[in-house]
């Protein structure tokens, strides 16, 4: 394809995929959070009160990285709000535009081997503000030009289909690598996917590697991304992607043309030498490895029950993480696992203790990390901990007490012993040097092992005593990631990372003879992490092209090599990219701490913030909205403008939700022009105002393994119609009604294959009522349920239906909302009834595409009938009813466009076996499926 060609096709994609995105969460925090706010000219951080230091640090950061590492681009850059969040137990952080706003969720992961050891504030800041300088720098051209006319989401949108997401991510962990002396580019753990592609010769296209696979193990875009960023700058220099990125945000090139223009190769060669060169650089390290054809199973954290049992988690793309008891070759599942953060557990003496996750009732940014204790034998589960924030526990040798880590909101890190049989605190472990534990394990009543960090951000084993919280280092502090650790009489098995993989180590105590365990399979495996011990046989899992794959080795098998304990205190590798020691290497260790004025932030702040002007096209009705977000997502406005082709009628109005309440508060007016409506054989024409308010309440519940929603509310709308036109004689009629609405659901955790969840249902009852002027009401009782297929990620999903509306001289007042018979063309008669069984299952998983334009991931069908049962009456009083069944096939094709979006679409072939009563297509309908709305 030409390149005008392409970009003719792009700004047609554009237009339909100019969407907000919601990383966050509406009406999140409760109203008792003071928020209070440091104010520059280029950023706001705003914080919950308590949390100045973490706020103070960040804005150092920001500041010395801004200083240092500029925008490229002439004009002023655009300030950012950063919101941290300290109520959720989730390690993340984000930057979004439409509205332009970042936040960080402050609660630091367990597993350092993932996102690194490094303080969680300055970990994020240097990763989540790097892309705040990159939406700075591609706000040019024609990304300007649509930033210009659609507000920020016109930006979003040419941001995303000009420059991939693989750079915006790669480039940011490239920052935080540079600015650290860590970050992921050095972490071994980072490049286990691709190193397990390798080892395996699966050497998959270009277009499955961006879009991934319902069948295999493909690695996300971070490691693809920094790989090429980290070989283009040091192949080209540090000029090489700030020219090809302005090029492609301008429109100038296309990201692949601005590619060949500044590296002088193609787009795939340059891929391909990119990836190459980190290939090459593990070469050495990695052996070729067989396994299953397509992704088996995760399994993982191993606990020996015996020499000959053990327990497992294991989690398939068919099946959700199970606790597996296994004798042999014998595998007996003992439980589902509750929804988790990660899959870590302990066992001791028949009991599992591990940690699970709890949504608020209300609240989406405040959760839990709750431990749960579960019988092995009876596979019973009890609730030790209620609404706390508790991660990696320990049980005890004789099962009476845990001990956990606490991640308190006001960012403490504390060792928590607890009552087994109570769930009380016996304990808190001093902390004096403010350490972050990670993986605590007893060794004696007296003291625990674990993996600390400090606040620089480098790791060692340690041994903390219980009662005065003294810790003493079994290993020296560095930079590489320790963790993992487990315990048997007076040796301490754990992971670290070495010179390009993580490897097992032992330590003997009490005198601290350090060993590497060493063996054939050992030293060609790709990480060696989790280990669990018996009295003749080691257990671990490492990672492989099926996913974690455990594997089991006599101790008389292994060589137990000792090693210095400097070895641990070495730098980490970098991979030969030279680029990471040059200009603003290591940048967080010279950042000051001044000391920024702090002010209280209020919730009605920048309340409208309008950002984006956006166009929705959803036929009959095409719609233009301006949006607006406040910073704290509490307040969201809507100004838009419809056209409805059916009726031509015009549509104004003004919409908003307020969100920092228990409920919902929403309101709204509208005004219409030329609406028509068929009356007795002649159009009827009127003008109409609306006005709305009301309230919802959003509820989450869950036990575990089911989430369940409620949400319930009603809302007031008065209308007023003034007639035109030859019934302008009816003058203005007015009329108000109740609008009441309670829905409900609940799904269990749904595996990544499975279309629909195994066991799930949605209710919703809605009941229209008016109160003045007419006598009219409607009904609405409509409710899906989901139910395993007869086969592997089948699923049989049953609709029932109920309609029914009175209204004046045997007129609906209120709109037809029945999901009518597919195929039909569908009236709002008096009465309705619809029952309906579709059978879901998958056809095809193609891992195919072409152009990176289209790619296919998966082909899926459903088989349906329907039966929908309407009556009514006649306008000379006699009864009406008629049935309206139809039965047929729909075809889903699962897809990404430009390796990047998302996109569902289908066919739907239906056959009536009634007669269409309101229509003449005859009875065999063809429709294409697509979303209802791209916006």
């Amino acid at each position: 394809m030409s390149a005008p060609s392409r970009f003719a096709v792009l700004l047609f994609l554009s237009t339909f995929f100019l969407c907000r995105l919601h990383a966050q969460e509406f009406g999140g925090n409760p109203p008792s959070i003071k928020w209070q706010q440091i104010n520059t000219p280029t950023f706001r951080v705003i914080f919950p009160k308590g949390l100045d230091s973490s706020a103070s640090r960040v804005a150092n950061i920001i500041t010395y990285m801004n200083r240092d590492i500029a925008p490229t681009i002439g004009f002023r850059q655009k300030k950012i709000n950063i919101v941290l969040q300290n109520q959720t137990t989730v390690s993340n952080g984000y930057v979004g535009l439409a509205p332009f706003r970042s936040e960080y969720y402050l609660t630091p992961d367990q597993n350092s081997f993932e996102l690194g050891s490094l303080r969680w504030t300055d970990q994020l800041a240097i990763h989540e503000y790097r892309h705040v300088q990159q939406y700075n720098n591609f706000d040019v051209g024609l990304t300007k030009v649509f930033h210009a006319i659609f507000g920020e989401g016109g930006q979003a949108v040419l941001s995303t289909l000009t420059v991939p997401n693989w750079f915006y991510e790669g480039d940011a962990v490239f920052n935080e690598t540079l600015t650290s002396k860590q970050g992921r580019g050095r972490l071994p753990f980072y490049y286990n996917g691709y190193r397990a592609l390798w080892s395996a010769d699966k050497n998959y296209s270009w277009m499955k590697l961006r879009n991934g696979s319902y069948q295999d193990f493909v690695p996300n875009h971070y490691p693809l991304g920094y790989m090429l960023v980290a070989y283009g700058r040091e192949k080209y220099g540090d000029d090489f992607w700030k020219k090809v990125t302005h090029d492609a945000a301008a429109v100038k090139k296309t990201f692949r043309g601005a590619v060949k223009t500044y590296s002088s190769v193609s787009y795939l060669q340059f891929r391909t030498q990119a990836l190459n060169y980190f290939k090459n650089e593990f070469s050495a390290e990695d052996k070729k490895q067989q396994g299953p054809k397509h992704f088996a199973a995760d399994e993982e954290f191993p606990a020996f029950v015996n020499d000959t049992s053990f327990i497992y988690v294991k989690t398939s793309y068919s099946k959700v993480h199970q606790f597996i008891l296994k004798t042999g070759a014998k595998e007996k599942v003992i439980r589902t696992r509750d929804n988790s953060l990660d899959n870590q557990f302990s066992y001791k003496n028949g009991k599992i203790v591990y940690a699970a996750y709890r949504p608020d009732i209300r609240w989406a940014y405040k959760d839990y990390s709750s431990l749960q204790l579960l019988d092995v034998a009876t596979g019973t589960q009890k609730s030790i901990t209620k609404r706390s924030k508790y991660f990696s526990p320990d049980l005890s040798e004789d099962g009476k007490t845990i001990v956990a880590v606490l991640q308190s909101p006001q960012g403490k890190s504390e060792l928590h012993l607890i009552d087994v049989g109570s769930g009380k605190v016996l304990q808190i472990v001093p902390n004096p040097q403010k350490l972050v534990y990670t993986y605590p394990r007893f060794l004696n009543n007296e003291a625990v092992i674990a993996a600390v960090r400090n606040a620089k951000g480098m790791m060692s084993l340690a041994e903390i005593n219980l009662a005065t919280g003294h810790v003493g280092s079994l290993t020296p502090y560095s930079f590489r990631v320790v963790g993992f650790p487990t315990i048997r009489k007076d040796s301490v098995f754990f992971t670290a990372s070495a010179e390009k993989n993580d490897q097992l180590y032992m330590l003997l105590l009490p005198g601290k003879n350090l060993y590497q365990l060493k063996n054939k399979a050992l030293n060609s495996e790709i990480g060696n992490y989790e280990a669990t011990v018996s009295s003749r046989q080691i257990l671990y899992s490492s990672f492989t092209s099926a996913g974690y794959q455990l594997h089991q080795i006599g101790k008389n098998e292994i060589d137990f090599q000792p090693v210095l304990e400097t070895e641990l205190a070495s730098p980490l590798s970098d991979l030969n990219i030279s680029n990471l020691e040059k200009n603003n290497a290591d940048l967080l260790a010279s950042v000051p701490g001044h000391t920024f004025p702090v002010k209280k932030y209020t919730g009605l702040s920048h309340l409208f913030n309008f950002h984006s002007l956006e166009p929705s096209f959803s036929d009959p009705d095409y719609t233009l909205s301006l949006v607006g977000e406040n910073i704290l997502n509490t307040f969201q406005p809507e100004i838009y403008g419809t056209y409805n082709r059916n009726e031509g009628y015009k549509e104004i109005g003004f919409d908003a939700v307020y969100g920092a309440l228990f409920p919902y508060l929403s309101g709204g007016v509208s005004y219409t022009f030329d609406r028509r409506a068929l009356y007795r054989g002649s159009n009827v024409y009127w003008n109409e105002t609306q006005l709305q308010g009301g309230f919802t309440v959003p509820l989450t519940f869950s036990n575990g393994r089911t989430f369940s929603n409620l949400s319930f509310g009603s809302n007031y709308v008065y209308n007023q119609s003034i007639y035109t036109g030859a019934f302008s004689a009816l003058g203005t009629q007015a009329y108000s009604y109740l609008d009441n609405t309670v829905r409900f659901s609940s799904q269990n955790q749904k595996a990544y294959q499975q279309i629909y969840p195994s066991l799930a249902q949605t209710v919703t009852l809605n009941y229209k009522t008016a109160i003045s002027y007419y006598n009219a009401n409607q009904f609405l009782a409509n409710a899906y349920f989901y139910f395993p297929g007869l086969f592997k990620n089948n699923s049989l999903v049953i609709n029932a239906a109920y309609q029914q509306h009175h209204g004046a001289n045997g007129l609906s007042l209120f709109s037809n909302q029945l999901p009518f018979s597919r195929g039909y063309t569908a009236e709002n008669l008096s009465r309705m009834n619809k029952v309906a069984a579709n059978y879901h299952f998958p056809v095809a998983y193609p891992d195919a595409g072409f152009a990176s334009f289209f790619y296919l991931l998966r082909i899926r069908a459903n088989v349906f009938y329907d039966y929908t049962r309407a009556s009514d009456t006649y306008a000379n009083g006699k009864p009406f009813t008629a049935n309206f069944r139809s039965a047929g096939t729909e075809i889903y094709f699962d897809s990404s466009l430009w390796n990047e979006l998302p996109f569902t679409f289908g066919f739907r072939y239906t056959r009536l076996i009634d007669q269409d009563l309101f229509g003449s297509y005859g009875p065999n309908r063809f429709e294409l499926i697509v979303p209802l709305s791209f916006f």
